[in-house]
């Protein structure tokens, strides 16, 4: 089941303050970036945000699960009303993941 876009802006419009905030369609379901950075997906309506260094201190009832069969555990939000919260897991998310790597021009 895909995830509703009214519910991927909300998700988006909640995590504002970490940074440059977008969604991209994949496979039926979304990522989210930060500064360029995939932090998480948004899967059949829910938050799946990656594991990073020193998020445990940060996170209050996440649990980590798959996003889909056959992916690797991410933490499943259940907390997205909360614009500080969200906006603070996911630029940490963000400052502890590498810089993307150039696109190589064809």
């Amino acid at each position: 089941m895909a995830s509703n876009p009214d519910l991927v802006q909300y998700i988006a419009d909640q995590c504002s303050r970490a940074g440059v905030i977008d969604t991209r369609m994949m496979f039926g379901d979304f990522a989210l970036y930060c500064d360029g950075k995939v932090v998480g997906l948004i899967c059949d309506d829910r938050l799946f945000l990656k594991p990073a260094d020193g998020i445990d201190a940060l996170l209050r009832d996440a649990v980590l699960q798959p996003p889909y069969d056959g992916a690797k555990d991410y933490f499943l939000i259940d907390e997205v009303d909360d614009k500080d919260y969200l906006s603070l897991l996911v630029k940490h998310i963000a400052k502890t993941l590498p810089e993307p790597k150039p696109k190589k021009r064809k």
